[in-house]
């Protein structure tokens, strides 16, 4: 009987949005009263009579499972926990010190899941169920979750989350972690105050966007920066902050704002510096056309595995927009956009490091874009612990754009360059 008036209880809260979007917001006492008359009107549904004691107890229960993220609440709150993965209500996996294990937490039911992902999603006002059952948002913390539910996952709802990592926020801590070495480190902060357009590029979970996190947080506090994310992740240090958010499209199908239209609109709003979260599709060529219109300092991320590759994507991206232009011009375009290329990747032992800062320095043919390395990651396998064995060096090529640190006093030395 009890079993049952919880099950009630979880239907009313699931039903309830407004509690779940604010309880982040109520104090307990008011949280307890509106709790209170969901038992007692699931209580009179059931035709349950509870002592005071009885009462108590659930109403306890209750709380504690609408203010934490039930069995998911301690990976949250593990530090060491970088990525949550959970395929259906018993296969929980997690990402600790780069390594993917499997864990022993498991929910009740599909219903257990799908309680704590209403509890996910409620606070971004997004929505997920069977007409949009995909959805991507973050948390408060800065966590980004993915979702995805029957009838397109097979293995029932499939919560991905990537948790948001507070002790990286500086460049000494991207050095602590040997992510890039001191001239790496030196050239980066450099290539930021002298508003160079930098694409941060790599695979999904590589560090690209905690990177560009890393790196904005040089850019000076005079300036305007409007941020554009499809999901926002982004936590800017500076006070002069714009974000925007793209929209999912409403229950009716209308309402949805992409990328693209933010772009558009943040050309509008007298941007010192443009950062867009990822892109994916035809706002490839707004940035493009926006930063040859003297919009310089932007930084982006693109999914790919090569600085090569990156410059492909970007290619066919603009192409997709639908302009008839020629490819070379496309390419000589990007040429004369972009100045530098990061890659990242994630080796084998969870580590995550630039693999290559690569220089975008002009079209040499119709065909051909020249990209040269200026630091590389020298890999050379990996030792008997499974540790990845290499070394960073530089390729012995000072920067076309040199001579700007130096207009600009940006105390830098070419000896970084020295292979």
């Amino acid at each position: 009987m009890l079993d049952r008036l919880k099950l009630r209880i979880r239907k009313s809260m699931m039903a309830n949005k407004d509690i779940l979007a604010s309880k982040d917001e109520l104090d307990k006492d008011q949280l307890r009263k509106t709790i209170e008359h969901i038992i007692k009107d699931a209580a009179s549904i059931e035709r349950v009579s509870l002592d005071s004691v009885t009462k108590e107890k659930l109403l306890e229960e209750v709380l504690s499972e609408l203010l934490s993220l039930g069995p998911l609440q301690d990976l949250m709150e593990d530090n060491e926990v970088t990525e949550i993965m959970v395929n259906g209500p018993d296969k929980v996996y997690i990402e600790k010190s780069g390594t993917m294990v499997i864990t022993d937490i498991k929910f009740r039911d599909e219903a257990h899941l799908m309680h704590t992902v209403e509890k996910l999603i409620a606070p971004s006002g997004r929505r997920v169920d069977e007409s949009y059952p995909f959805v991507d948002f973050s948390l408060t913390n800065g966590s980004r979750v993915n979702i995805i539910i029957p009838p397109i996952s097979l293995n029932g709802p499939v919560v991905t989350i990537r948790k948001f990592a507070p002790n990286i926020a500086k460049i000494e801590d991207l050095l602590r972690l040997n992510s890039l070495d001191k001239r790496m480190a030196a050239f980066l902060v450099a290539a930021i105050k002298a508003k160079l357009n930098i694409i941060f590029s790599g695979a999904t979970g590589v560090g690209k966007t905690t990177t560009l996190n890393v790196l904005s947080s040089y850019i000076s506090e005079q300036e305007r920066i409007v941020s554009i994310e499809d999901t926002a992740e982004l936590r800017l240090m500076q006070e002069h902050v714009v974000r925007l958010e793209a929209r999912q499209p409403n229950i009716e199908g209308k309402g949805e704002i992409q990328i693209r239209d933010l772009f558009r609109n943040s050309l509008r709003m007298r941007p010192d510096r443009i950062i867009l979260g990822e892109i994916r599709g035809t706002e490839a060529l707004d940035l493009i056309q926006a930063i040859s219109s003297g919009h310089a300092g932007s930084l982006a991320v693109v999914h790919a595995n090569s600085a090569s590759d990156c410059v492909y994507r970007m290619e066919m991206m603009i192409l997709m927009s639908g302009i008839p232009l020629p490819s070379w011009v496309v390419r000589k375009n990007i040429a004369n956009a972009i100045d530098i290329i990061v890659q990242m990747e994630q080796f084998n032992d969870g580590s995550r490091k630039i693999t290559s800062i690569t220089e975008v320095e002009d079209i040499v043919s119709e065909d051909e874009i020249k990209l040269v390395d200026l630091f590389v990651f020298d890999y050379q396998g990996y030792d008997e612990h499974g540790k990845v064995l290499g070394s960073y060096k530089a390729c012995g090529k000072t920067p076309k754009f040199f001579e700007k640190f130096k207009l600009l006093k940006i105390d830098i030395s070419p000896n970084i360059f020295n292979a």
